[in-house]
């Protein structure tokens, strides 16, 4: 299908994504810089000379490992999954949620352009099926851009390739969706409810942030170590599965059932919601 066809079938896809094309451009640059000097730094310096020889990691560390705890972070696969759990790569992820989601609803009814979409004939549904497409679009680009930067260094890398199977990249990246599907479907939830974008971007912001730092107060001190079930990121295991090579299907089934269940609330809200209030 040529992108002219995709333009008229599905105009708000590819309107959402061509307004934003500069920041999805920065942000996939970014990603890749990023990953690449992971990688670099993964494939030059043993991780267990970054901690000193020797001494094992403090086990506050096992959340920027993208492990629950099975994987260290002075491990090939653990430094590597420390670049997929990064607040930077986080940070990636949640500026194109938070931009995109913002922009399914909430910003044409803060803008008042909402009511000139719904005189053409473009349904509720349509309105927020393909806008939400563009995000999740969007999202599997970045993630994507991610993989292939790591799958590529571990290919050219004797000490990676030897260290991590050869699927447990891809089993990441499939994570690494998941984990912004999770996200992605509240935020459309909170755009279909709210007014404000600042209110869908400060969403985003918050479900990522509190989360990470969940998990993080979970791994590191015992007596909270029950709240980890609460954070996406005890789901979202990138070293775990670079470790392993193989794909985590419980945790992959929730990341991706929460994101469901937000996408439906967002379409359930909408329908019920008046856009002039």
């Amino acid at each position: 299908m040529s992108p002219a066809t995709v333009s008229r079938r599905l105009p708000l896809v590819w309107l959402a994504l061509h307004r934003r094309r500069r920041m999805l451009l920065s942000l996939l640059l970014g990603v890749v810089v990023f990953e690449a000097l992971i990688v670099v730094i993964a494939g030059t310096v043993p991780p267990t000379d970054l901690f000193g020889a020797g001494r094992t990691p403090p086990g506050a560390f096992k959340a920027f490992s993208g492990s629950n705890g099975a994987v260290s972070i002075a491990s090939y696969p653990g430094l590597l999954g420390a670049g997929l759990t990064h607040p930077f790569w986080i940070a990636m992820q949640l500026t194109v949620i938070g931009s995109l989601g913002a922009a399914a609803v909430a910003a044409d009814v803060e803008s008042g352009t909402v009511e000139l979409l719904m005189t053409r004939p473009v349904s509720r549904r349509r309105l927020l099926a393909e806008r939400a497409g563009a995000l999740v679009a969007a999202s599997v680009l970045l993630n994507a851009a991610a993989t292939l930067t790591v799958a590529l260094g571990v290919a050219f890398s004797p000490d990676l390739r030897a260290a991590v199977p050869e699927g447990g990249v891809f089993a990441a990246g499939l994570l690494g969706c998941a984990l912004a599907f999770c996200l992605t479907g509240p935020v459309l939830a909170v755009s279909a409810l709210s007014r404000r974008r600042a209110h869908v971007v400060g969403a985003a912001v918050a479900f990522g942030a509190v989360g990470f730092a969940l998990n993080f107060v979970a791994l590191a001190w015992s007596p909270a170590a029950p709240l980890r079930y609460l954070s996406p990121f005890h789901y979202y295991t990138p070293g775990d599965a670079l470790a392993h090579g193989d794909v985590p299907w419980l945790s992959l089934a929730v990341l991706t059932g929460v994101g469901l269940l937000g996408l439906l609330a967002a379409f359930r809200i909408l329908e019920h919601r008046d856009l002039a209030i």
